[in-house]
């Protein structure tokens, strides 16, 4: 699969599991992660009413709109846990975790995964993926098993696992792209990419 060298990719996270499907899909591209208040992002969007995959794609677009770069290409994408109504963030510590992992298990939720793509300042694209996701009802020497063999690890993920790894021992059931539960949608990307001259069709 060929990559055309312009324009360069951008991509706007400092997710290492994003930036690991990228490489896993053979791209070249930058990383600048681009800082954004998203505390207060997100109580702005509820504020207003919006739902979580349109805070997603808010928070997307503004971490594209970040990098300065008016030849490249880039990607901004954000994942927002809702579970039953409740918006669920990054643990700050183990203990959150913890207490996020005992709120979510024995329920669904859904991960609203945005993605944006910018160009010269202006948004050529956009994605929102929704996977869902159903935990066992897991007890607690589990999760604390679990909590110590993952460590700080969690600490980046919004639902304080990481089904790429342990995490998967957590579920019952998984809907959606692999990909978009990691936080970047990657098949619907490749196509936009193919379809703006970046990768060959």
């Amino acid at each position: 699969m060929l990559q055309a060298e312009h324009p360069r990719l951008v991509l706007a996270s400092g997710s290492t599991a994003r930036a690991a499907l990228l490489q896993a899909a053979g791209l070249r591209f930058a990383v600048q992660p681009a800082a954004v208040d998203e505390a207060t992002v997100k109580a702005s969007c509820r504020a207003e009413g919006l739902d979580a995959g349109d805070a997603a794609l808010t928070l997307a677009e503004l971490k594209a709109a970040r990098v300065r770069d008016p030849d490249a290409l880039v990607i901004g994408a954000d994942q927002i846990l809702v579970c039953e109504g409740q918006w669920f963030d990054k643990p700050a510590d183990a203990a959150a975790a913890r207490t996020q992992l005992q709120a979510l298990r024995g329920r669904t939720h859904v991960l609203e995964t945005a993605m944006v793509c910018q160009r010269g300042g202006r948004t050529v694209w956009h994605h929102l993926a929704s996977p869902r996701l159903v935990m066992r009802a897991v007890s607690d020497a589990v999760l604390d098993a679990y909590l110590a063999a993952e460590g700080n690890a969690l600490l980046s993920c919004v639902g304080a696992y990481r089904l790429e790894g342990l995490g998967v021992h957590l579920f019952d059931r998984v809907e959606g792209e692999h990909a978009a539960i990691l936080g970047l949608p990657l098949l619907p990307l490749l196509g936009f990419l193919r379809q703006h001259g970046v990768l060959a069709d």
